[in-house]
């Protein structure tokens, strides 16, 4: 039997499921069938959008930048309440990746099949799609340049280009690395989540030390280095080599998670149920990849090598360059997309909204965040067209299914307050369970593509 057999095996069914919640809580988990569930979580209220009575009439120039989850989902919804409207979508990729299942395929539970798909699968027809990535933003004159040498001009824009991995802030290291002497980085795409595997499953099966980094600053999905860290562990326990190896996980600061009661609970969880050593305020140097070794800055240590035989080490994250290096960016070294935290309309200009990672919000670079964000983006996008106030809200809510071990998970559910804000009563937000494997497992991905034609509200 294979690892994903075996897997398999242990998944439970979804008779279970049905057996573990009242009738109204199944009703919530049913519409999997027609999108009804959240992306990355099941989230408050994710049931079909109901569509407009009539659709708005404007000859408005509406450009969406990025065709990822969030500028999918964006296109699929202005497309369907808009009569009249030019819009269009600007992207080069072809491939659209399932980023929530990239942690299942690094540590060997999905196939990276399972997270490959085109974007012309959801790009709606009467939205016209650039084949080319913006250069350069000139958000004074409302138009920008494209790397083909193209000037865009726009009425509007909503910028949804996602960030930056930036491998460049770790001397010796860059994403050629990923799959080569024991280095493994989840982010980005299936082929560096296969090839993280690859290391995973070795380092597994032979033991040894194991580093596992959290970067400073915002990231995407901040829980997927707590979730490498727990699933490797939970594989080494599996392959009888737990005795074999050294778990290592590395702070930037004094937390490991922004929601309060899951911070308490993994500072004691690491150390005292998984012998997994916390070392806090450390931040990556350098990566020597031939030597396997890691040159630290800790605030108690100085600068300091550690060497190891596995190392999972996701870069530091930014707002890719040419926002960052643009007028639309806040006063950062990130330069993050300067939005309004509650309509997602930007601060200066009032033409610009933002949605998805490029936002710089307190918190939420997920794909429930992106579910969460898209209808306020249209509605108040709406609402600046026919000249009326914005009227919608985001408050922040993001979620992550915290894997803990094959076949367990907490479903973490927030706001911008950090309260937490579950969607099932029947699941404890505290506890490792095994309903939110089920759902991260089996019903989130085809909830995720109902998102990307505008289908979940």
């Amino acid at each position: 039997m294979t690892d994903r057999e075996s897997l398999g095996s242990q998944s439970l069914d979804l008779k279970r499921l049905v057996e573990a919640c009242t009738r109204r809580d199944f009703l919530k988990l049913s519409g999997m069938s027609t999108g009804a569930l959240a992306t990355g979580s099941l989230g408050a209220g994710a049931l079909l959008h109901s569509e407009p009575a009539r659709a708005v009439s404007t000859n408005a120039r509406i450009v969406i930048v990025g065709a990822g989850a969030a500028g999918l989902s964006v296109a699929s919804r202005l497309n369907r309440a808009l009569d009249g409207a030019d819009i269009t979508l600007i992207d080069r990729r072809e491939d659209h990746y399932y980023q929530p299942g990239l942690t299942l395929v690094a540590t060997g539970v999905w196939e990276r099949s399972k997270t490959e798909d085109r974007n012309a699968r959801y790009v709606p027809s009467g939205v016209n799609w650039v084949h080319a990535m913006v250069e350069e933003y000139d958000a004074d004159n409302n138009r920008f340049t494209t790397d083909e040498g193209e000037t865009i001009e726009y009425d509007y824009l909503v910028v949804t280009t996602g960030l930056e991995l930036r491998f460049d802030q770790y001397e010796g290291m860059s994403a050629d690395r990923i799959g080569s002497n024991g280095i493994g980085c989840v982010y980005d795409n299936p082929d560096h989540a296969s090839r993280t595997w690859d290391m995973v499953d070795t380092f597994t099966r032979e033991g040894g030390k194991g580093l596992f980094i959290r970067p400073p600053g915002a990231i995407k999905c901040a829980g997927a280095p707590l979730k490498m860290t727990m699933i490797t562990e939970h594989r080494l326990r599996q392959h009888g080599m737990r005795d074999q190896a050294e778990m290592h996980y590395y702070a930037p600061g004094d937390g490991l998670f922004s929601q309060p009661d899951i911070d308490d609970f993994l500072k004691r969880h690491f150390p005292e149920e998984r012998d997994i050593n916390i070392h806090w305020h450390h931040t990556v140097k350098a990566v020597d990849a031939e030597n396997k070794q890691v040159t630290f800055e800790s605030e108690e240590e100085g600068e300091y090598t550690e060497s190891f035989d596995f190392l999972h080490i996701p870069p530091p994250m930014s707002a890719p360059r040419p926002v960052r290096e643009s007028d639309l960016a806040e006063d950062s070294d990130d330069g993050w997309l300067e939005v309004d935290q509650y309509t997602l309309r930007h601060k200066r200009y009032e033409n610009v909204f933002g949605a998805g990672d490029i936002c710089g919000v307190p918190i939420g670079k997920t794909a429930a965040t992106v579910k969460a964000m898209v209808p306020v983006v249209t509605e108040n996008l709406l609402d600046v067209i026919q000249d009326r106030e914005c009227s919608a809200e985001f408050n922040g809510y993001t979620s992550c299914p915290l894997i803990t071990e094959i076949g367990r998970a907490i479903l973490v559910e927030f706001d911008y307050d950090l309260n937490m804000v579950p969607s099932f009563g029947f699941i404890d937000p505290q506890q490792q369970h095994w309903i939110p494997w089920v759902m991260k497992d089996r019903l989130l991905h085809p909830a995720y593509n109902a998102m990307l034609r505008g289908r979940i509200s």
